[in-house]
Parts: structure tokens; sequence; C-alpha cells
């Protein structure tokens, strides 16, 4: 399995061959709570680190989904637009959000680092 870094934003990547697979982490998702709307870039959007990409709307709140790297969006996962739930449900899985091709790849967090400022 390829390893997942993450954000101090609650983001996690995937990278695989040059494309980043992005969503929220389980962390994220329980502090949302029950996600009920959510809006993605579209697919060839140019996006710059640290760029409000998307929005998750919950019953609690809204938050911001930042891009954690420059690139372009190849994908969105449409399942997520459709059943916003499946953010909740799987996050690291079916919840995942955008696939962006990377072209600048900052540093990210270890999963012992991000948990670490969990605490």
């Amino acid at each position: 399995m390829t390893e997942l870094r993450y954000t101090a934003d609650h983001e996690w990547v995937r990278l695989e061959e040059g494309v980043a697979t992005v969503g929220i982490t389980d962390y994220a998702a329980q502090q949302l709570g029950d996600v009920v709307y959510v809006d993605l870039p579209g697919v060839g959007d140019a996006v710059r680190t640290g760029q409000q990409i998307g929005e998750i709307e919950s019953t609690k709140s809204v938050g911001e989904l930042l891009a954690p790297l420059a690139g372009a969006v190849l994908e969105v996962n449409q399942a997520v637009v459709d059943a916003p739930e499946l953010v909740n449900a799987d996050p690291f899985g079916e919840g995942w959000l955008v696939r962006i091709s990377a072209t600048e790849l900052p540093p990210l967090l270890g999963e012992d680092e991000y948990r670490a400022g969990l605490s």
C-alpha cells in the first residue's frame, strides 16, 4: 500500500505516479459530523498549494477543502457529490475527494507527525 501523507488541515494525500488522491482524515470527518453536501473543483482546474478548492458542509458547520499541493484537477469523486455521507463512512477509501496531477508537492506530515499534532 502506498504511504499516506497528511496536512495540518486534516487532509490526506496518496501519491502514485505523479497523481495525488486527496481526502479528509477520519478525525476531520468526525469533527465535522454528518456530511450533507460536498462542493468540489472542476476537472481541469489549476490549483495552488493552500488554495480553497471546495467546501464540505455538515450538520454542524462548513469546512474548507484546501489544495495540499499544486497541479491540475484530473478527477473529482462524483460519488461523494451524490452521496456526501461517504466522507464519513469511508474517508480513506470511497470517500476520497479529488485527484490532482502533482506539479509541486510541498512537505507533508507522516502519520506519526500528524497524530502527534492531534493531542
